[in-house]
C-alpha cells in the first residue's frame, strides 16, 4: 500500500491557511472592535461636549438673570438705606426725610430716532435747551437731560418708550413744610452733605449709620410754628413791613418752640439765596433793639439795691446833654416818676438817671455776664457777631436805653427769659436732648419777681407802651423797643419782648418788624374802644402782633402745661 508522504508544504499551507484564516478573521474582528471603540469615543466626546455646552448655557442664563437680581438688590440697598436720618419736631412730626428720586440721563447710542426724541422733549419740556441737547446727542456721549426730576416728569419721559432715556436713582432730601423751617433746618447738597442750618451743624450725627432708624428730634413745635408764621406774614402785609421775625422760648430750659424769620424761602427748591433780606434775623441779624434795654437797667438797679420799684426819681429834665449829643424823650412826662413808671412809660431820661446811679462798672459786668456782645451760642452756623463796643464817653447813658449797642434778637430774648425765670441764666437750644441746666444766676429770685410785676404793668396800665398786647387770660407782660436806622431815619425797627403768664412765667416771645408803616386802615379794639393807628412805634404794631400770636398759640401751650392751665382756670374763676 502506497503510503502517502506527509506533504510538509501542504501541511504548512494548511496550517498557514487555517492560521491565516484565523488571523484574517481575528483581524476583521479587531478592526470591527477598533471601529466600535472609536465610535464610542466619538459619541462620548460628543456627549461630553454637548453636556458642557448645555451646562455653560444654563450657567450663562442663570448668571445673567442672577446679575440683574443682584443689581436690583444693590440698587435696593442703595436706594433704601437711609443716608441721612429723619428730622422731627418735639411731637414727632416729620420735618425732613430722604426719599428715592431720579436723575434723567440720555445714552445717545441707544436712541433709535434722535429727531423724534427732540420733538417730544420740545413739546413736553419747552424749558429745556433743545439746541444744546441736539449737540450732545450728536456727540454720542452719555449726558444728563435733567437732574432731580419729579414723579410727573419721570412719568412723561417714561411714556416716550425710549430706551436711550436712563433713570438714575439717588436719595433726595425733602422738607415736608417747604418754607416753614427754612431758616432753621437748612439744606443738603446733591451728595447728601449738609450745607446750612441744622443739616450742616449736625451733619455727622445725621449721617450716623448706627442711628439711621432713630429720628433726630428738635425742640420746635410745627403747629405753633405754623400759627406764628401765619400771623407774622399777615403783619407784614398789614404794616407794609419789609421783614419780620418771631421767637418763642421756654424760659426754664431754653428750648425754642418756634423761630420764624421773614421773608423765608422754599428749601426744597435748592435755590442759591444770597439776598441779605433772607438771613435768619433771629440768630444772624445784629440790631440796636432800643428800649428793651431799659428793663436791663432797672434790673441791675434793683439787684444792686440802689432802687426799688417805688423809688421816685425827682426833677427829671426834658433833655440831658451828653458830650455834644442831647438825649430827650419823644413824649412829655411828669417831672417826678417812680422807677416802675419810668419803665412803664419808657422814659429815656429817667432810665439814664437810673444808669448813672448804677455806674459803668456794674453795668459792664451785667453785659459781660449775659454775653450780649459775643457771638450767640446756638446749634446753627448762621449767627451774627455784635458790632465792636467800647465803653467810652456817653456809652453808659446811651446803652441804658438801648442805643449805641447791638446784639441779636436771640440773645436779647434769652436775657428776658433769664430775668423772668427767677434769675437763672439759660442757654437757648434747638435740640431736645441737648438741654443743659445752668445754675449761674443773673439776678436774685426777688429781683426777678419785681421785674415780672413791672413788665405786666407795661401791658395793663393805660400809660404803658404795650397795651395792645394784653390778651385776656394769658397775663402778658413785656417791653417795647423802637429804634431807627441811622442811614435812613424814616426806617424803624420795632420790637416787643413778652413773658407770659407773668405771675409764674413759662414762655418768652419776641416779635420784631423791620421798617413797618402806620396801618391807616387798621382799627384797634382797646378795652371796648375803637382806635385808629396814628403812630409808628412798637406798641402800635409789634406788641399788637404779639398779642394776636399769644391768643392763637396760648391754648396749645396751656394744654401741654398743667401749671399754665391751672393759672388760667383760677384767674377765670376769680
Amino acid at each position: 500500500m502506497k503510503k502517502y508522504k506527509k506533504n510538509k508544504n501542504f501541511n504548512k499551507n494548511q496550517n498557514s491557511f487555517y492560521f491565516e484564516d484565523f488571523l484574517e478573521t481575528n483581524k476583521k474582528d479587531k478592526i470591527f472592535k477598533k471601529n466600535n471603540t472609536f465610535q464610542d469615543r466619538i459619541y462620548l466626546l460628543f456627549f461630553l461636549f454637548f453636556s458642557l455646552i448645555f451646562i455653560f448655557s444654563i450657567r450663562i442664563i442663570h448668571v445673567s438673570l442672577n446679575s440683574v437680581e443682584l443689581s436690583n438688590q444693590e440698587n435696593f440697598s442703595y436706594k433704601y438705606f437711609l443716608q441721612r436720618r429723619d428730622i422731627v419736631d418735639r411731637n414727632g412730626s416729620l420735618i425732613s426725610r430722604n426719599i428715592k428720586s431720579f436723575h434723567a440721563a440720555i445714552n445717545p447710542n441707544l436712541v433709535k430716532n434722535k429727531e423724534n426724541l427732540l420733538i417730544k422733549l420740545k413739546l413736553n419740556f419747552p424749558e429745556l435747551p433743545i439746541k444744546m441737547i441736539e449737540k450732545k446727542l450728536k456727540s454720542n456721549k452719555y449726558f444728563y437731560l435733567k437732574k432731580r426730576i419729579n414723579q410727573k416728569e419721570k412719568e412723561i419721559l417714561w411714556s416716550f418708550g425710549e430706551k436711550g432715556i436712563i433713570f438714575e436713582p439717588f436719595q433726595s432730601r425733602i422738607y415736608t413744610h417747604a418754607n416753614l423751617f427754612s431758616h432753621i433746618i437748612g439744606q443738603v447738597d446733591y451728595d447728601n452733605y449738609g450745607i446750612s442750618g441744622i443739616e450742616k451743624y449736625f451733619d455727622k450725627e445725621l449721617k450716623n449709620k448706627e442711628l439711621s432708624n432713630l429720628p433726630f428730634q428738635l425742640t420746635l413745635d410745627t403747629n405753633i410754628q405754623h400759627l406764628v408764621s401765619k400771623e407774622l406774614n399777615e403783619a407784614l402785609t398789614t404794616f407794609e413791613a419789609t421783614g419780620g421775625a418771631a421767637l418763642l422760648m421756654d424760659i426754664e430750659n431754653g428750648e425754642i418752640l418756634s423761630l420764624v424769620s421773614l421773608p423765608d424761602f422754599d428749601i426744597n427748591l435748592r435755590a442759591d439765596v444770597r439776598d441779605r433780606k433772607y438771613i435768619n434775623k433771629i440768630t444772624k441779624g445784629v440790631y440796636e433793639l432800643g428800649s428793651i434795654f431799659k428793663t436791663f437797667t432797672v434790673a441791675i438797679g434793683l439787684e444792686s439795691g440802689l432802687i426799688t420799684p417805688e423809688t421816685i426819681i425827682k426833677n427829671i429834665p426834658k433833655s440831658i446833654k451828653c458830650s455834644k449829643y442831647s438825649i430827650s424823650d419823644i413824649k412829655e412826662f411828669p417831672k417826678d416818676l417812680t422807677v416802675e413808671d419810668i419803665l412803664i412809660r419808657s422814659s429815656n431820661i429817667g432810665t439814664v438817671l437810673i444808669a448813672k446811679k448804677i455806674g459803668e462798672k456794674k453795668y459792664k459786668k451785667f453785659i459781660d455776664d449775659t454775653k450780649l456782645l459775643q457771638i450767640p451760642d446756638i446749634q446753627l452756623e448762621e449767627v451774627g457777631k455784635p458790632i465792636n463796643f467800647n465803653w467810652n464817653k456817653c456809652k453808659l447813658e446811651t446803652v441804658s436805653y438801648g442805643h449805641g449797642i447791638t446784639t441779636t434778637p436771640l440773645q436779647a430774648t434769652s436775657i428776658y427769659a433769664s430775668l423772668a425765670n427767677g434769675g437763672k441764666l439759660i442757654k437757648p437750644t434747638l435740640v431736645k436732648e441737648e438741654n443743659i441746666k445752668n445754675n449761674i444766676r443773673l439776678v436774685s429770685e426777688k429781683t426777678s419777681k419785681k421785674i415780672n410785676k413791672i413788665l405786666r404793668k407795661v401791658v395793663t396800665k393805660d400809660e404803658g407802651t404795650a397795651k395792645l398786647a394784653n390778651v385776656d387770660g394769658y397775663y402778658v407782660g413785656g417791653k417795647t423797643g423802637t429804634s431807627q436806622n441811622y442811614k435812613n431815619k424814616s426806617e424803624n425797627l420795632n420790637t416787643f419782648i413778652s413773658i407770659f403768664p407773668s405771675q409764674n412765667p413759662k414762655y418768652t416771645l419776641l416779635v420784631m418788624l423791620e421798617n413797618p408803616q402806620v396801618a391807616k386802615n387798621l382799627v384797634y379794639d382797646y378795652k371796648g374802644l375803637k382806635i385808629k393807628a396814628f403812630r409808628n412805634e412798637a406798641g402800635w404794631n409789634s406788641a399788637f402782633v404779639a398779642g394776636k400770636i399769644i391768643k392763637k398759640i396760648g391754648p396749645i401751650l396751656a394744654i401741654k402745661n398743667k401749671d399754665f392751665t391751672h393759672q388760667y382756670v383760677v384767674e377765670k374763676t376769680n
